[in-house]
């Protein structure tokens, strides 16, 4: 299988580590950070193709407008937005950024 890399962007480390771990053993390259600028930096630099966004990974910046910067550094870019919620208007405005699929959270089974 052709090397897939895969960037997981989000705040709750054991997210992060169950999800990079799904894909680390299905064969890909896994990443995760909790900084944007990470984010913008790896995808101008390496060209990940695949980039899974929580919606409330960094407070800085909103998930769209990231987003919309993130496909203007490559148009190509597969986004996954991860989120707990799904409101009309939001599903609205991640259509027109064209985001590959929105997810949502796993419950806890704690």
């Amino acid at each position: 299988m052709e090397d897939l890399g895969i960037l997981i962007a989000d705040q709750d480390t054991e997210f992060l580590r169950e999800v990079a771990d799904s894909f680390t053993g299905a064969g890909y390259q896994v990443e995760t950070t909790d900084s944007a600028v990470h984010i913008i930096c790896n995808i101008l630099k390496k060209q990940i193709p695949v980039v899974i966004l929580g919606s409330d990974f960094d407070k800085r910046i909103n998930p769209l407008q990231l987003m919309q910067l993130l496909k203007k550094c490559n148009r190509h870019l597969a986004v996954i937005l991860v989120s707990d919620e799904a409101s009309l208007p939001q599903v609205k405005r991640i259509s027109k950024e064209k985001v590959l699929y929105q997810a949502f959270r796993p419950l806890s089974t704690a």
